[in-house]
């Protein structure tokens, strides 16, 4: 994770560019073609640099979340929870004694119905 933003970036080009054309006019014989155009490699090369100079900023500043035991022992208790509310999975195997049990009472229970409804 870099710190900062590409503005950071600008500003250190900017910062670059003015320190160069500020040093380079300090000379005797600076010529403007020469200062500018040195001006301008010179922001560009620091706006490259200013990429790792930033990478290595955000990686010595980084400081990880402080995780506890209390909070792995609580996660690790909703994972055991979710586990016991899974449902299982029966493999039963039906058979014909159990349908026409089945069938029987399905029978009985409409023949009730019917005897309980009221005729209009």
């Amino acid at each position: 994770m870099m710190y900062g933003s590409f503005l950071y970036n600008c500003w250190a080009a900017l910062l670059g560019f003015a320190a160069y054309f500020a040093l380079a006019l300090q000379q005797p014989y600076a010529m403007p073609l020469e200062t500018l155009l040195g001006s301008f490699v010179t922001a560009f090369v620091v706006f490259l640099c200013a990429y790792p100079a930033r990478w290595l900023l955000g990686y010595v500043l980084f400081t990880p979340e402080e995780v506890t035991f209390e909070e792995i022992k609580v996660k690790k208790e909703v994972e055991e929870q979710k586990e016991g509310l899974e449902i299982p999975s029966f493999n039963r195997t039906s058979t014909i004694e159990d349908e026409e049990e089945l069938a029987k009472v399905v029978r009985t229970m409409m023949h009730s119905e019917e005897k309980t409804l009221p005729n209009h």
